[in-house]
């Protein structure tokens, strides 16, 4: 790491993975395979990025931050074919990206990283926008946002975040990581979670904006039953034709159960 002079920046939320241990768990369960084309968002000081690039000669990175640029460059020599994008992750076309690679037109992406954890439901938002371009994503996150994102019916922390990730992916929550394997340690603890997109056919959502409303306006006031936190959506007789209870809370429902709702929505006559 002689290569890494400048220190972490609070600002970019830089908390630099330093535990030979866990770093070997992430290389793990990444488990790249030959032919994969492997993706890292924000690879920092190469925690991660250099023992892939070993494993597997082939990685690209996406950094925002142009002072680890040029070290990470420098600290590759030798390891395997490292290709930098300096671009904000949010700015970044995962689908351009699988479609221009040269060798394999159209291949579907791997992405691993551990993301910025100021920023980190918008990059999971961003990354299922192009879910069929990604086989599968191995981050890095706060612990309670991974509990977020596998949370079933009737937890606590089963929210908006669950359902929306859920009704893409396959979520599964791998491991827990202290803070006392970072540098600087975070004042939180974090977790590795592997999200499999499911295939379009088996997504099964007819009208993915709609979908997206009715699951943000149900858990938006979570203590509100679905009548009256879907009023602006659509009636409790809609709700009760779905085959739903209207008395429900959305805590309470299935991600199934969302779909089903908002497919029911979308096969409706426009109001007159």
């Amino acid at each position: 790491m002689s290569h890494f002079k400048a220190p972490p920046k609070k600002n970019l939320g830089q908390h630099f993975l330093a535990d030979r241990r866990y770093i070997d768990m992430i290389v793990l369960a990444v488990d790249p395979k030959p032919g994969d084309r492997l993706v890292e968002i924000g690879p920092g000081q190469g925690a991660i990025t250099f023992p892939l690039l070993r494993r597997h000669g082939e990685l690209t990175v996406i950094e925002f931050d142009r002072d680890l640029i040029t070290p990470l460059m420098e600290a590759s020599e030798g390891l395997g074919r490292l290709t930098v994008i300096h671009k904000d992750v949010l700015q970044v076309d995962f689908s351009k990206l699988a479609a221009d690679d040269g060798q394999h037109a159209g291949r579907q992406i791997r992405l691993v990283g551990n993301l910025p954890y100021n920023i980190s439901s918008p990059i999971l938002f961003h990354a299922l926008e192009h879910a069929a371009a990604v086989q599968d994503m191995h981050f890095m996150l706060q612990k309670e946002v991974v509990d977020r994102m596998a949370a079933g019916p009737g937890s606590k922390v089963f929210g908006r975040l669950s359902v929306m990730l859920q009704a893409y992916c396959t979520v599964t929550s791998l491991f827990d990581v202290p803070p006392g394997a970072f540098r600087p340690p975070p004042k939180v603890d974090s977790a590795v979670v592997r999200l499999v997109p499911l295939p379009a056919d088996q997504v099964g959502i007819t009208d993915p904006a709609l979908f997206e409303r009715v699951v943000r306006d149900a858990f938006g006031q979570r203590r509100k039953t679905l009548r009256n936190a879907l009023q602006l959506v659509c009636s409790g007789a809609d709700i009760e034709a779905a085959g739903l209870r209207p008395d429900a809370r959305a805590e309470q429902l299935e991600v199934a159960e969302f779909k089903h709702l908002a497919n029911h929505l979308a096969a409706l006559p426009p109001a007159a």
